[in-house]
């Protein structure tokens, strides 16, 4: 604990100081507020700043924290005193230890050895600055950084800079809530890291998601032809394409507990349009004058879209990399897609074709299942939407 208090410090780390005149009224208002204020922390609120550069193939940078915060750490009474660069050397290696276990960064997965070096006072900050070298070589593609440098104070924040040469690439602010943050390097390699993440991420979203799966398991239910059904997820596939972008581009963004029941909405009529249109008999002659599953694929598409854009946005999308990052959780729901389509249809022709009575009896208890479980969802969001997640 600081025994000796300090000026407050303004956003930019610095420390605003100045004469003190004590007036009757001033100190009434003072012990007023303290009396109906919570319990402060022992210090004013607290700034680091970390500076990363990817430059000729390597990683490197400076960071920069308050005296106060380095005080605390040493138990120090006196926090001035480290602005002398003879203490600060002497104070160095213990503040060195402390602050390297807290500093984890991960080059492309892999976690890379940090080291900080060179402590210099920094007067006019108020702060100690450290030099900051990454064992690693090559420049990475992604980097994950995760620190809570000062966890003893929970407002404590940590200004992020990434560079790549003399350009600032991105900034970000950690604190005790949010502590991690990742960085795609502008270069192919970026690029491929980027694609790593949201393809997978896409893919795993459509795997995971029973709404979407059996939305799409309805609309090949009754079959078609090979043309027919192409053309039944082509509609989807454009539908969920449109809204997806939109909503994650923050054009457009509707409220979950609107998208979401019209998804369950989308499966309960797949479901009865089936039974209406084909009766039950999963004949596609019967469907072949009034099929509207390339319509409803497309329309609910769009809902379905927003469902997808709800998650990609949960994930975060990185503003140095949108497009890319965009472009690849989209065609990870694609592939996702497809792998769930290409081999269900398969196996429904197969049993059309060669036992066409339990072709028709599949497609109707299919399609019964599909308007239940839609109608189970919709009641659930609509009126319990906190247990639907």
């Amino acid at each position: 604990m600081l025994l000796r208090p300090r000026a407050g410090k303004g956003a930019g780390g610095h420390v605003h100081s100045g004469s003190v005149v004590i007036r009757p009224v001033a100190v009434l208002l003072a012990l007023a507020i303290a009396g109906v204020a919570t319990p402060a922390t022992a210090h004013p609120a607290p700034f680091s700043y970390l500076d990363l550069r990817l430059a000729n193939g390597a990683v490197s940078g400076t960071l920069t924290v308050h005296d106060l915060d380095a005080a605390y750490e040493l138990t120090l009474g006196d926090a001035d005193a480290l602005l002398d660069p003879t203490v600060a050397r002497r104070y160095g290696p213990a503040l060195i230890e402390t602050l390297t276990r807290r500093l984890r960064l991960q080059f492309d997965g892999r976690p890379v050895t940090v080291t900080l070096g060179d402590i210099t006072p920094v007067p006019d900050r108020q702060g100690l600055q450290f030099t900051v070298q990454v064992a690693a070589t090559g420049t990475p593609g992604r980097i994950d950084l995760d620190t809570t440098l000062f966890p003893y104070d929970p407002n404590h924040q940590t200004f992020v800079n990434v560079y790549e040469g003399d350009a600032l690439r991105q900034q970000a602010i950690l604190d005790a809530r949010h502590a991690t943050f990742t960085y795609y390097a502008g270069s192919w390699q970026g690029i491929g890291a980027v694609l790593g993440t949201f393809v997978p991420a896409g893919a795993y979203h459509i795997a995971i998601g029973p709404d979407h799966l059996l939305f799409l398991l309805g609309l090949l239910l009754i079959g078609g032809s090979l043309r027919r059904l192409g053309l039944i997820v082509t509609a989807f596939t454009l539908g969920h394409t449109v809204t997806l972008s939109l909503a994650a581009l923050g054009v457009v963004t509707p409220p979950g507990q609107f998208i979401e029941p019209l998804i369950a909405l989308s499966v309960v009529l797949v479901g009865v349009d089936n039974l209406l249109v084909g009766g039950g008999s999963g004949a596609p002659a019967a469907t072949a004058a009034r099929d509207l599953r390339p319509w409803m694929a497309g329309l609910f598409g769009l809902v379905h879209g927003f469902g997808f854009a709800s998650v990609l946005r949960e994930f975060g999308l990185p503003r140095e990399a949108l497009g890319w990052s965009l472009f690849g959780f989209n065609l990870g729901v694609e592939l996702g897609q497809l792998a769930f389509v290409l081999p269900v249809a398969a196996a429904l022709a197969w049993i059309r074709r060669r036992a066409p009575l339990a072709g028709s009896r599949l497609a109707m208890v299919g399609s019964v299942i599909a308007a239940l479980a839609g109608t189970y969802w919709f009641i659930q969001r609509v009126f319990f939407p906190g247990g639907w997640r």
